[in-house]
């Protein structure tokens, strides 16, 4: 994952052997906005599941994950989002995007250039 730009990990599905589950919607960090605690996961079922980085492999143009089981419910997603900070927000506050590290951790914080607005 070395090098990974937030928005692309966005555009990936989320799939299990070979079956897609859902897409990932955003990025959960932790409270400083330094590493990556999972994904928002948008589910076939249109629910919202989180996805702790430790369960996921994002290379090779998907995030991949052994068990659908790693998607924890709902109020799960709820707890890590109240309790840290998404890329939306850092988006719409003072980042363009963020470039991790191999372990999740934000290797680099892209600024706004100025006059661009934030795009979800």
């Amino acid at each position: 994952m070395r090098g990974v730009r937030g928005q692309e990990l966005l555009r990936r599905p989320v799939r299990v052997r070979g079956i897609q589950l859902g897409r990932a919607v955003d990025l959960i960090l932790d409270p400083g906005g330094e590493r990556v605690l999972g994904f928002d996961v948008l589910c076939g079922d249109g629910a919202h599941r989180f996805l702790p980085i430790a369960a996921a492999d994002a290379g090779g143009g998907e995030i991949s994950v052994r068990s659908s089981l790693t998607l924890l419910d709902p109020a799960q997603l709820a707890f890590y989002r109240e309790r840290g900070t998404t890329l939306t927000a850092l988006r719409e506050e003072e980042l363009d995007d963020v470039v991790l590290d191999d372990d999740g951790a934000v290797a680099e914080r892209v600024p706004k250039r100025d006059g661009d607005a934030a795009v979800a």
